[in-house]
């Protein structure tokens, strides 16, 4: 067999050197076990390729792998450089790679075939064309044996020796695949190998072509099925380069020869890429890891690949600390920022900034960074120009790490391009909520804003020091002359869009109101509705929605809905009003005023305070509108001639109507004032009405003592009734409604009492020239006849009766004074009263509390059967008919008897009885009483005293009923003291008669039962 790879020589050199040193073989046996069993555990696979792609890199063709696994072997085919001499010494040796001269080779330790020692026995490699080159534990195990000076090694090892460093010739392999150069064969050792293999062989991964870019596909044949391995929708930066000598001097000085011998560094980072060309998650195959450019055991959490020429430590699991490893620390952060800016700008861009934690050394090293120049590279697609070089003290500074001056110079301030604003991350401002179109509408005030899809909350945000703007901040931000210009529609396409459900935030947000003003905050502004929108209100300082930006949306942030009758209502319109007479313009006020009344359809008396607003007058003078009248209203025809009121302006009148003018305060009939809640106090009821104080006085006459100021839940007078020239016309109006409930009486503290108009009235001679009080209602009680004269028909009675006209005797009683003016009418000689009328009177004022009356001075009394008016100490009350013999000569106050004691404390009169003793001074003679009396009168006494001459006080009577006993001359005396000792008084005519005539008396009692 030809030596094609000088085998012979390679394996006569190595047994030579271990003969002469033992401990170089076991040096080579330790160093071959420590590189399969340790550094390269597990990397049979990546090994293979690895070689592949060297292969490939050196035939400059496409690099291909095709790894089949057989039953217990695995095949592995590629293409590229067939195996030669170097190679074979390469893969004889350990850690003296060929590769060194090779710019871009991926093996360049020597040591990677020694990963098929963990699983194999006996591999052999071959090229198509050319020889192949196995070797053989088993063969090399019997070669050892016959060398003496290596038995004892030999036997201290249990009969291990190494595998890779006696290559043997093969012949050619005959089995390499179609389209491939070489094939090595594997033939695994056992069960433990083949399923070691399997599974890497499910777990390779796009990673394993990433880092071999000579590589372009991996064929994997399992079980009968072909699974192809490609590096396929990824998006790869690469980046490499050429040390200088002073730099090779610098960075290796702690690196062995041959690594300062290949003066070459290279990096890429790869990342997934999705259906939409965005980034991804790393496959779950591709470990975590730093890949150097096989995985190392080096973590790397970030989200995306990175294969290195890190310098390893000896058990190329680990980078090598240095200024190797801190250079392509340096160089591998320039490239990921170059990797964020190369994929598209969408969101999926901030799963790729890593956040401050690492999960090892480097990958904190690697971190920090990426960190110190991700806040200043235009990485972020903004909708507007992005923030000044000087943040606002209205964000807080998020960024973590400064960039290096060097950066800021090779990244300049952005400029818009055709996609827009691209900005770095401390220049972009993110609203931490809100819709797209939010962000779209307030771009131009927000700097740097981002588009709508970044999420604010997302921890990449800090890193890159973009602000957070919250809401409230997004608010803050609408100011200045940019926000004045915007039209109302602009400003409801923003309402249109705020978020309901934060209306904190919202308090400050600008409203542009119709007068041309924008106003900070919604609360407290007006959004007119039901026909007031059209109002042109601006006079009246009212803070009122534009109708164009009115929007549902201020109405939830505290904004009112308002008709032009709550417009009215509010409290600046109540100050303009108040404050129109003395504005220097009054007229723009007046204006809106009455438009809003008439929008509002206010009727007279509804809005009082309208009373107050600045009108002009027909004389050009500016008035209050309620002393104002219209020119044809039912007052201006009723007042006295020069008044302190005018007549409103034809034009106003012209301009707004009749009706509206009136519901302004404009009189049209007498003005009423109304109030609720009036505290019957001289220091707080004050209406500037006439004899107001005199009228609260008469109230508080009326009512008991309080220890508070009585109350009037509603208050209603009419006023200017002292103006009055035309009482018949103005009583027309006044006792009908809506005037007519100005007169009803007041309930105060229980006690009903005269409301001011009434009173008022009823003071005044306002009944053709006589006061109410002294008239009658035609019809009236006939009691009161002669005493009134009759009031004016055709006015409403119930009106009048309130006014106090008079109705009946008992409510003439029942008043207050009642009783008083009825003695004084009483007493008046010019009024004529009949004698029933006088008993009649008498009788009712015998039911009035004495209590209530000052005792008068003259009295209406009986006096020899005429009717006279007496002095009142002339005038005696008689309580018995027997004592009227005894007083005939004074005036009598006569009325039944058993109100003889009220009369005469109410009247302050003496009764009868107290002027004489009524002592019976004359004798007589005892006689028995009739039977058919007592059949009469059963209670009568069986027995009286019968004179010839009765005195009485040397009086002579007829009868007297003294001390128990009847006294009397005569049959009329003897029956009127029967019938008053009875009881039984209005008896006295029928027992007359019957002492007279007996047979009469049943016909008699018959006419008395039927009365």
């Amino acid at each position: 067999m030809t030596d094609t790879y000088g085998t012979d020589r390679m394996r006569a050199a190595v047994l030579s050197a271990w003969t002469a040193s033992p401990a170089r073989f076991r040096e080579d046996a330790n160093a071959e076990e420590d590189f399969a069993l340790g550094g390269y555990r597990d990397r049979l696979i990546v090994e293979l390729a690895q070689n592949a792609a060297d292969a490939a890199l050196r035939a400059g063709v496409p690099g291909v792998l095709r790894l089949t696994l057989q039953g217990d072997v695995l095949l592995a085919a590629n293409t590229g450089a067939p195996l030669d001499a170097t190679g074979v010494e390469s893969l004889s040796t350990l850690r003296v790679s060929g590769k060194r001269d090779e710019v871009g080779a991926a093996g360049r330790f020597g040591v990677g075939f020694a990963a098929v020692v963990s699983v194999c026995d006996a591999p052999s490699i071959g090229s198509r064309g050319l020889g192949a080159v196995r070797w053989s534990r088993t063969e090399t195990a019997a070669l050892v044996a016959e060398i003496p000076a290596l038995a004892g090694e030999l036997a201290d090892r249990s009969g291990h020796v190494p595998l890779l460093r006696l290559p043997f010739d093969e012949p050619p392999l005959l089995d390499i695949p179609e389209g491939f150069d070489t094939l090595v064969r594997l033939p695994l050792r056992d069960q433990a190998g083949v399923d070691a293999v399997r599974r890497m062989l499910t777990e390779t991964s796009p990673a394993l072509l990433l880092g071999m870019p000579a590589l372009e596909a991996i064929e994997i044949e399992l079980d009968g099925v072909v699974r192809g391995v490609a590096a396929e929708g990824w998006h790869v930066v690469s980046q490499s380069g050429e040390f200088t000598a002073e730099q090779v001097a610098e960075l290796f000085a702690d690196r062995p020869t041959e690594e300062r011998a290949r003066p070459y560094w290279s990096l890429r980072w790869a990342v997934p890429l999705t259906g939409t060309g965005e980034p991804g998650p790393l496959p779950a195959a591709v470990p975590q890891v730093v890949h150097a450019p096989t995985p190392s055991d080096e973590p790397l959490a970030l989200p995306a690949l990175l294969i290195a020429s890190f310098p390893m430590a000896t058990d190329r699991r680990h980078v090598a600390k240095g200024p190797l490893a801190d250079f392509l620390v340096e160089r591998a952060a320039d490239a990921y920022v170059r990797l964020l800016r190369e994929l598209p700008r969408t969101s999926k861009l901030l799963d790729l900034v890593p956040a401050l934690m690492g999960k090892g050394e480097l990958d904190a090293r690697i971190r920090r960074a990426v960190l110190g120049r991700l806040p200043g590279t235009p990485l972020l697609p903004a909708l507007s120009a992005p923030a000044p070089a000087v943040q606002t003290p209205s964000f807080a500074d998020a960024t973590v790490y400064e960039p290096d001056a060097q950066w800021e110079v090779e990244h300049p301030a952005p400029e818009p391009d055709g996609d827009g604003w691209v900005i770095s991350g401390r220049e972009a401002s993110v609203v931490v909520a809100g819709s797209a179109e939010l962000l779209t509408t307030v771009a131009d005030f927000v700097p740097g804003l981002l588009p709508a899809g970044w999420p604010a909350r997302h921890p990449a945000m800090t890193s890159l020091g973009v602000r957070k703007v919250e809401l409230a901040d997004v608010v803050d931000l609408l100011s200045g002359e940019a926000v004045e210009t915007r039209e109302p529609s602009w400003w409801r396409s923003l309402y249109e869009v705020l978020p309901a459900d934060d209306p904190e935030s919202l308090g400050a947000l600008p409203v542009p109101l119709s007068d041309g003003r924008l106003v900070r905050g919604p609360r407290g502004t007006l959004i007119l509705i039901d026909g007031g929108a059209e109002l042109d209100l601006t006079p009246l300082g009212l803070r009122i929605v534009h109708p164009e930006a009115a929007h549902p949306t201020l109405l939830r942030l505290g904004a009112a809905e308002a008709t032009p009758r709550t417009i009215l209502e509010d409290p600046l319109t109540k100050a303009a009003v108040a404050q129109s007479l003395d504005s220097s313009d009054p007229e723009p006020v007046a204006q809106a005023v009455l438009s809003l009344v008439g929008a509002a359809g206010l009727v007279p008396g509804e809005a009082p305070w309208l009373a107050e607003l600045a009108l002009r007058g027909a004389d050009g003078e500016l008035y209050p509108a309620g002393e104002l009248m219209l020119a044809d209203g039912a007052l201006a025809g009723l007042l006295e001639a020069d008044t302190h009121l005018g007549v409103a302006a034809a034009e106003l009148e012209e301009a707004y109507g009749a009706g509206v003018l009136a519901a302004a305060g404009v009189l049209d009939g007498f003005a009423v004032v109304q109030e609720s809640d009036v505290l019957l106090d001289p220091d707080d009821c004050d209406h500037d009405l006439d004899g107001e104080d005199e009228w609260l006085d008469h109230v508080l006459d009326l009512l008991p003592d309080l220890d508070v100021p009585p109350l009037v839940p509603e208050f209603a007078a009419v006023r200017d009734l002292e103006l009055v020239a035309d009482w018949p016309a103005a009583l027309a109006l006044l006792t009908r409604p809506p005037l007519r409930a100005a007169l009803h009486p007041l309930r105060v503290a229980g006690v009903e009492v005269p409301s001011y108009t009434a009173w008022w009235l009823a003071n005044h001679s306002v009944l053709g020239g006589r006061k109410p009080q002294e008239l009658r209602l035609p019809g009236a009680d006939p009691l009161l006849h002669g005493l009134y004269d009759d009031a004016p028909a055709g006015l409403d009675e119930a009106a009048l009766s309130m006014l106090g006209v008079r109705t009946t005797l008992s409510d003439l009683l029942a008043s207050h004074g009642g009783p008083e003016e009825l003695l004084d009418l009483m007493a008046d000689s010019s009024i004529t009263v009949d004698r029933a009328q006088l008993r009649a009177l008498w009788v009712a004022l015998a039911g009035v509390d004495p209590s209530r009356v000052a005792p008068p001075s003259r009295v209406r009394a009986v006096l020899g059967g005429s009717i006279v008016v007496a002095a009142a100490e002339d005038a005696v009350v008689v309580e018995a008919p027997d004592l009227l013999q005894l007083v005939t000569d004074r005036p009598l106050v006569l009325a039944p008897y058993d109100l003889a004691e009220s009369l005469s404390e109410l009247l302050d009169l003496p009764l009868a009885g107290e002027l004489t003793s009524g002592a019976v001074t004359s004798q007589g003679a005892e006689r028995e009483v009739p039977a058919a009396v007592l059949a009469l009168l059963p209670l009568a006494p069986s027995t009286y005293v019968e004179h010839e001459k009765l005195l009485v006080d040397g009086v002579e009577c007829a009868w007297r009923f003294f001390e128990g006993s009847v006294h009397c001359t005569g049959v009329d005396g003897l029956a009127r003291g029967l019938a008053w000792a009875t009881g039984q008084w209005n008896d006295r005519l029928a027992v007359a008669a019957l002492l007279r005539d007996p047979d009469s008396v049943p016909l008699l009692l018959a006419e008395a039962d039927l009365s």
